[in-house]
């Protein structure tokens, strides 16, 4: 992966002019970067920006403590115990991700992730030491040492969450909560010029705004809400993808969704965010088993029931499918009371609060969408194909995590990634000297280039991705989903088209479009990898297929609102910044 930055002679608009219908801008505030999202990624990079003397504005969708990074429960895997290496994490890391990472991507996360970690520790995050002092660390699947430093048991993300939002409002950083991120401004050249947000009610400002700065940090999150069952929070609509694509960057590898392999099952019409009962559970030994206490993971890896999170997810889909059940079990009673209450008081909390008592009972799990392993293509350095636009954390695909996120990965790679890209910020902010001259957006479009969808679409795309793109997937399942959303594609665009009209801005309109937006990249890219490979299934090809398959699929989206797809020519990424390559367009 490329770190060379741009030419004059390289920079091309690659602007779709595509936005969401939105009114025009009310007010505005200026900065040097603008970083939007508040999970670890997000805060990382604003304290970092911060503390380097850039006008640092955060615009978050919640509050700043309502992300994604506060619902992990496992911890940040990093070689800090003895006997561990870098090396050895790299080796995990690899396999787990089926032969799709980027090895120089990885290297970069594991032999940076130790000092970061450390410096996460230094900015206030308290982990759990053993006995001795040192930190505690434990397994999780797909690790052959223990190398998961957790917080509060099974409360890392809201630890980490904590002592991030709490730097920030020491440091008095400026933040915007409660803000829908609506596009992307660019200026005449197509370089990035700010964004322009929405204000939910309880922010600082009201209604529709911009943030102008020459630097914009996506750090949005997953979009786990694209299906009906999900760990997600509310606010994971794949908003920075989609984003994203309306401004001309591309995204790759959306076709590998990790679904979690023990989520709390809370019956088959459940809908909405699930319950996840982590993998370190497992890594402490609980087992998984069926209704008749089999357990059924022996044999089929190494590792058993700490394979990588694929392996096992496929693994309790099949024993489902062998016995029509809707579930499995989670077998933890051996850890007895103590163990529970101290180790895992989360998890244990939320399963008694839906009446199961892991002390004395198994605990009933099925697969859920938990994380997008791929999202808005960037280099090492965090850039993304459009100047000045970089992405970090859930919503980026810097090839860390190819076709399958080894567990605990993600948070450290929000803590490398962040750091450098306000590295590269800082460098570019050097050469032009500080405060340089913020970029004048073109002017708001007069008429939406972008038809709404009505609220109610977000179930009908959640039914319809679940249904033909879950866990299981086949070129029948895949076909039936793409015709169905391109069907509520075409219906919005035919009811803008007859008579101008589209469903009336505002947050539900716009998280339906983001998802429909995304939902369509998955799909399509899903349909063309003919092959299982990590969380990618198909029951129609159910080989992995390194002679045809080793490479990733890249998609962007045109003008018209078609999706461009295409594949690279091996496993490695093209630099961001050389000439866009030629696209194939594929009608959607």
């Amino acid at each position: 992966m490329s770190t060379t930055g741009p030419t004059a002679g390289q920079r091309a608009d690659t602007s779709t002019g595509i936005r969401l219908h939105a009114p025009a801008p009310g007010w505005a505030l200026t900065a040097d970067v603008v970083v939007v999202g508040s999970g670890v990624a997000g805060l990382t990079a604003a304290l970092r920006c911060d503390a380097a003397g850039l006008r640092t504005v955060v615009v978050t969708k919640a509050r700043l403590d309502d992300g994604s990074t506060r619902w992990a429960q496992g911890g940040i895997a990093a070689a800090l115990g003895e006997g561990d290496t870098p090396e050895q994490h790299l080796d995990d890391t690899l396999v787990a991700g089926a032969g799709l990472c980027d090895e120089e991507a990885v290297r970069i996360l594991v032999t940076e992730g130790p000092d970061a970690v450390r410096r996460l520790i230094e900015t206030g995050a308290h982990f759990d030491e053993s006995s001795e002092g040192g930190l505690e660390l434990t397994r999780e699947g797909g690790h052959h040492r223990r190398r998961i430093a957790h917080a509060g048991g099974d409360a890392t993300g809201a630890e980490i969450s904590r002592a991030l939002v709490e730097a920030v409002r020491a440091r008095g950083l400026r933040t915007v909560e409660n803000a829908l991120v609506l596009d992307l401004l660019t200026d005449a050249d197509g370089s990035t010029a700010g964004v322009t947000l929405h204000v939910m009610g309880e922010g600082q400002h009201d209604g529709v705004g911009a943030v102008h700065a020459p630097a914009v940090v996506l750090a949005t999150g997953g979009m786990g809400q694209v299906f009906s069952a999900t760990t997600n929070p509310s606010v994971s609509t794949g908003d920075g993808v989609a984003l994203a694509l309306r401004a001309g960057a591309e995204v790759s590898d959306l076709e590998f969704v990790q679904f979690h392999p023990t989520v709390l099952f809370l019956g088959a019409d459940a809908e909405g965010q699930q319950p996840l009962v982590s993998e370190a559970v497992r890594g402490e030994g609980a087992h998984l088993v069926d209704a008749d206490g089999v357990r059924f993971m022996t044999g089929q890896h190494e590792l058993g029931e700490l394979a990588p999170r694929d392996i096992v997810a496929k693994g309790i889909m099949r024993r489902m499918q062998e016995q029509g059940a809707e579930h499995m079990f989670l077998d933890a009673r051996h850890f007895g009371a103590h163990m529970w209450e101290n180790r895992f008081p989360t998890i244990l909390a939320s399963c008694r609060a839906h009446g199961i008592d892991p002390v004395t009972e198994p605990v009933p799990v099925a697969p859920a969408a938990h994380y997008a392993s791929g999202g808005v293509r960037t280099d090492s350095r965090g850039r993304t194909t459009v100047p000045g636009l970089y992405a970090c954390g859930e919503v980026a695909c810097t090839g860390v995590h190819g076709a399958n996120r080894l567990a605990s990965n993600s948070l450290l790679e929000g803590l490398v990634y962040a750091e450098r890209i306000v590295a590269d910020i800082t460098e570019a902010h050097a050469e032009n000297g500080l405060h340089a001259r913020v970029p004048a957006p073109v002017p708001h479009p007069e008429k939406p280039a972008h038809p709404l969808l009505a609220p109610e679409a977000r179930f009908a795309i959640q039914r319809i991705m679940t249904e033909g793109a879950g866990v299981l997937r086949s070129a029948a399942s895949l076909d039936t989903a793409a015709a169905a959303l391109q069907q509520l594609h075409a219906d919005a665009r035919d009811a803008l088209d007859e008579n101008g009209k589209t469903a009336e801005p505002g947050v539900d309109t716009w998280e339906s479009t983001n998802l429909l937006c995304v939902a369509r990249v998955l799909v399509a890219a899903a349909r063309l990898r003919e092959e299982t490979r990590g969380c990618h299934w198909r029951e129609d090809h159910a080989e992995r297929d390194d002679t045809t398959w080793h490479r990733h699929i890249v998609v962007r989206l045109n003008p018209d609102r078609t999706l461009a797809v295409h594949t690279t020519d091996t496993a490695d990424f093209p630099p961001t910044r050389h000439h866009q390559p030629e696209h194939r367009p594929q009608e959607q």
